[in-house]
């Protein structure tokens, strides 16, 4: 199995899952019935004994917490990262309100997840049936999300696994931003397999970002400011969606009417 083969199962199942499609019994209001969530992956393939990996351990990134992909899987060659973009329906129903999430989103969230778990199964399986292991840390048993000084943090992060094989940079909302946009859910994948690698188009952190603050207005929270997204202040907001919407819940009100909502913003 080589990466083309990957990428096309994946776009496959993707446009073929039901899970793909909201259902009339789920839908929030019948304007989402049949509504898709998903735009076809993207793809990135990184090493797995990047340095970076050793870097995000640092206190200032991610901390000593935080595990490797050899931690995770000992033999792992491969690091495959993917985003699933949101489609456009998503995206322009979330951008009318700029109070509560809309219900489309709410579905790309509670649903897309869901969705997003069993795509990754999906690829696991597969590429374990050709000879080679594969997992995927943040449906593993052993991920964990918060310590004792920061319940905002976790021993696999997509986001940062994401800039590692070279899928995009981070944004001043601390979202990933990728040349299809940052709105959408990210995924990986450790493979024994030792697949070609890319080459990150960037060196900095922050590249992607044109620091025009359009986010910093869209956040309903007020989370979100030139120094960055305070964690807690919008962690008090979700809480407040999933009080209004549960089981379903998420905002991404920063991650729509921005430059980056759907590609790489032009300085």
């Amino acid at each position: 199995m080589n990466r083309d083969d990957i990428i096309n199962l994946a776009e496959k199942y993707i446009n073929k899952s039901p899970g793909n499609y909201i259902q009339k019994e789920a839908a929030l209001h019948p304007g989402c019935v049949g509504m898709k969530i998903y735009d076809a992956p993207i793809f990135a393939f990184g090493a797995a004994d990047d340095e970076l990996y050793v870097k995000y351990k640092s206190p200032g990134i991610i901390g000593s917490h935080f595990q490797g992909p050899t931690q995770w899987l000992p033999t792992a060659k491969t690091v495959i990262s993917f985003f699933l973009p949101y489609t456009k329906k998503i995206r322009a129903a979330n951008a009318t309100d700029n109070r509560w999430p809309a219900d489309e989103w709410l579905h790309g969230r509670y649903e897309g997840q869901l969705l997003l778990k069993q795509l990754t199964e999906y690829l696991v399986e597969t590429i374990s049936k050709t000879g080679h292991k594969a997992i995927a840390p943040s449906f593993d048993e052993r991920f964990k999300i918060g310590q004792e000084n920061n319940p905002f943090t976790s021993n696999w992060s997509e986001r940062h696994v994401a800039y590692a094989c070279g899928l995009g940079t981070f944004g001043l909302s601390k979202g990933v931003i990728t040349k299809k946009g940052m709105s959408g859910r990210f995924g990986s994948i450790l493979t024994e397999q030792n697949l070609p690698k890319d080459t990150r188009a960037y060196s900095g952190i922050y590249e992607y970002c044109t620091n025009c603050g359009k986010c910093i207005n869209r956040c309903p929270a007020r989370a979100i400011s030139e120094n960055g997204k305070e964690s807690p202040i919008c962690s008090s907001f979700m809480s407040k969606v999933m009080e209004k919407h549960s089981p379903r819940y998420g905002c991404g009100k920063c991650q729509v009417s921005v430059p980056c909502e759907s590609g790489i913003p032009v300085s």
